[in-house]
């Protein structure tokens, strides 16, 4: 039995309500006790969980109180006949249990309803017939003879082909004569009569063997009354009355009082009483099932013939005939199909598209017209839905592309009955509108601007998509094609450089930017857009100018009071060819002021100088400063060097030349270049950076003083000229602010033939000071730069 309750709290599962109690339920008044009438099972994961037994109706106790068992994570609950069960279907052939469910805070009450079967295989030994004292009877002793006494009912005694006999002796003189009884279960009285037999009992066993070999054996005794003396009447004549049919079983319907001694009461017709039963000692009529007319309308009026007779002499009786009318009650509201409405529909539903048929019946009056109504809750007021009498259907077009409640429509409908009073019953509606994906995202052709010397990860702008579907925000955006130098953010549309960028090479790019919508319906990539972004590279100066050759060494002769030419700039950007604009200006050297520039033509001028002329050769060392003219920012700038050696004009010169000697290529020229940003810190560093140079440089002049206290003691004497020199490079680290050291002049007598002496064939830099010099790889000789 262990094994086999699983496999029936299984079989409950399935064939029960998981969540509800059952309306009725159909027993047979064969079943006896411990009979299990009905399984149900329960939800309640978080509490302990009660079935209680309120009531029963009308009271009696045949029925345990529910127990209730938790198999896995459902509560399975029963109920079952208690030992006292005697079912009876003749006697009460409905009962009424109220029911009660908790599980913590929720509480559920409903009825059950136990309708016992008629079993007409089924014969009940039970009764005061059958009991030890056995059934007591009184007749009169003017019964007619052969006259029927008593009735033994026995449910299928005639489906079983029962036969009854009396087993017990009936000898005379104390018996007038034998008492016979037959198949149906009359007692007859003796042929002789009871006359003269009062205040006679006469004990008879009866015999009852039906079916095979089964028998039934009980005691009746037969009490014989003096004749009667008296008369019995009712006290009211014919009536009809009226009752609701909601009345509940074992309801009052009317008491009957009748005048006699000791008096009985009995249903004679209709027999058996389905609906109806009488106390056989007080008179009242109790109603015994529900008096519902819509499964029984044959219970809308009911005769009664009702007796009323003497304990003690049931011969003295009287009957009376009153007519019950059932009233109908609107008990019940509508029960319609289906119970709930939830569905999903797209948005390109067709208007006049059916949701969904409701069938609704009225369980008071079958048949009857309902009302229906339909009532919006989310939306109010919303026409997308229409009820044309039981039908359901789309009334509007469902455009979800714009922004509102469109994604999910909460009515309900009413069904009104036409009973009284008013009883209604509400379906909830829930229809849930899908997005479809009908239009193609689209995007707008853009054009940026980035400087070529824009760093990686910067941001040239967004593509803009839109999407007409809603939500009109969900786009993701892809680049087709092209170079890896661009990308566009999948989310944002923001273009991104990921490359270096070079004007000089390239300086347009197109990307096809390709827009896709997602989040809308079951295939997000069926529509798609594209549009073409233009990238324009700004040029950015970043070549310095290049002079050729960077280094001029010449030597002019002049005619007093003259301006001539000396040389022409040719500088240039290799990396940039186009770019042609520079501005050219001294910088340094051009000491009296002998020397301008016109454009990049470089002009000796001795207009400005008057008399006396200079005698004697003078060399001259011009900083030229060449930077970029065009509107590029930043302007790159470079400095080219021309020595100039003048020679003054003399009578015995014969005509005037320039000896150009310029240093060769290889030698690579001195490149400045002059970058100039912008910083603001915060208070807090300026503190700081002020701190730390203060420290620094007292550190730095405490290292230059033991420096110079060490150079003291290896050269404790150090010659005039090597003096000369330092302060020279000490006057070069500290010049003006042009940079660059103006070479000095030297003035020989020498004769013009001389001069070529002074001519510098090479540069080098003085490994202690730093500084650059030029040199004569014949002589010798130095110049400071």
């Amino acid at each position: 039995m262990v094994l086999l309750r699983p496999l029936v709290l299984l079989l409950v599962l399935v064939v029960s309500d998981l969540h509800g109690l059952p309306w009725s339920i159909n027993v047979s008044e064969s079943q006896g006790p411990g009979t299990v009438l009905q399984f149900f099972s329960f939800n309640c994961s978080s509490h302990m969980p009660t079935l209680k037994l309120l009531h029963v109706q009308p009271p009696t106790t045949f029925f345990n109180p529910p127990s209730l068992t938790r198999w896995q994570e459902i509560y399975v609950g029963k109920v079952t006949l208690s030992s006292s069960a005697r079912l009876d279907a003749l006697a009460v052939n409905h009962y009424e249990l109220q029911l009660q469910f908790t599980c913590g805070n929720y509480v559920m009450e409903g009825p059950l309803s136990v309708d016992v079967q008629w079993d007409p295989g089924h014969i009940q030994c039970a009764g005061r017939f059958f009991s030890p004292a056995g059934e007591i009877i009184q007749v009169p002793e003017t019964v007619t003879p052969g006259a029927r006494l008593y009735t033994l009912l026995l449910p299928g005694l005639e489906l079983q082909g029962a036969q009854m006999s009396v087993t017990s002796a009936q000898d005379p003189p104390y018996f007038p004569g034998p008492f016979s009884i037959n198949g149906q279960g009359w007692l007859q009285a003796p042929p002789q009569g009871l006359k003269g037999q009062a205040r006679k009992a006469f004990r008879l066993q009866i015999l009852v063997t039906f079916g095979q070999n089964q028998s039934c054996s009980g005691m009746l005794m037969v009490k014989v009354l003096p004749a009667p003396s008296s008369q019995v009447s009712f006290l009211e004549q014919e009536q009809n009355i009226t009752i609701p049919e909601d009345v509940a079983p074992g309801s009052k319907v009317i008491q009957v009082q009748a005048r006699g001694f000791d008096l009985r009461y009995e249903i004679v017709s209709p027999a058996p009483c389905r609906l109806f039963s009488i106390g056989r000692a007080d008179g009242v009529i109790r109603t015994t099932a529900p008096l519902e007319l819509a499964p029984a309308a044959g219970a809308l009026v009911t005769v009664l013939q009702v007796k009323a007779f003497e304990l003690l002499r049931p011969w003295a009786s009287v009957e009376l005939n009153f007519t019950v009318t059932v009233r109908p009650v609107n008990r019940w509201p509508p029960r319609c199909l289906p119970a709930l409405l939830m569905t999903q529909i797209p948005e390109t539903t067709p208007v006049g598209t059916v949701l969904s048929t409701f069938t609704c019946a009225d369980p008071d009056s079958p048949g009857s017209t309902l009302d229906y109504q339909l009532r919006f809750h989310s939306p109010p007021g919303s026409a997308s839905l229409c009820l044309n009498d039981r039908v359901l259907e789309v009334n509007a077009t469902l455009d979800c592309d714009t922004p509102g409640d469109c994604f999910q429509h909460t009515a309900s409908i009413l069904v009104i009955d036409g009973g009284q009073p008013l009883m209604t019953t509400e379906v909830p509606v829930l229809v849930m509108v899908t997005p479809v994906n009908e239009f193609s995202p689209a995007c707008v052709p853009r054009t940026f601007w980035v400087r070529e010397d824009a760093g990686l990860r910067t941001v040239l702008g967004s593509v803009m998509g839109t999407d007409m579907d809603y939500p009109h925000s969900s786009i993701e955006y892809y680049t087709s094609g092209g170079s890896g130098t661009f990308a566009v953010d999948r989310l944002s549309g923001e273009v991104h450089l990921l490359g270096p960028l070079d004007y000089e090479q390239q300086r347009l790019y197109r990307l096809t930017v390709l827009v896709t919508d997602h989040s809308q319906d079951q295939d997000p990539t069926c529509c798609s857009g594209s549009c073409t972004v233009t990238i324009e590279v700004e040029d950015v100066n970043d070549h310095a100018p290049e002079c050729e050759p960077p280094f001029q060494e010449l030597t002019i002769y002049t005619s007093l009071g003259h301006s001539m030419e000396v040389t022409k700039m040719s500088c240039r950007v290799p990396q940039e060819p186009q770019r042609l604009a520079f501005s050219y200006s001294i910088i340094g050297g051009n000491s009296q002021r002998r020397f301008n520039l016109q454009g990049a033509i470089l002009v000796h001028n001795d207009l400005t100088l008057g008399p006396p002329w200079p005698e004697q050769p003078q060399t001259y060392e011009l900083l030229i400063h060449v930077a970029d003219a065009g509107p590029s920012i930043p302007h790159l700038s470079t400095t080219a060097t021309v020595i100039v050696h003048l020679v003054p004009w003399r009578a015995s010169t014969v005509a005037t030349r320039t000896h150009r000697t310029t240093v060769p290529s290889v030698m690579t020229p001195l490149l400045v270049t002059d970058m100039k940003g912008f910083w603001q810190p915060e208070p807090w560093f300026v503190v700081v950076l002020t701190v730390t140079s203060a420290l620094l440089l007292l550190a730095l002049g405490w290292l230059l003083s033991r420096l110079l206290r060490g150079l003291a003691q290896v050269l404790p004497a150090a010659s005039k000229p090597a003096q000369a020199l330092l302060l020279n490079s000490i006057q070069g680290t500290e010049g003006s602010i042009e940079g660059f050291m103006e070479a000095p002049r030297t003035e020989t007598p020498q004769a013009p033939s001389s001069i070529m002496s002074l001519h510098f064939d090479g540069r080098a830099q003085d490994s202690r000071t730093g500084r650059d010099y030029l040199f004569n790889t014949h002589t010798g000789a130095r110049r400071w730069l």
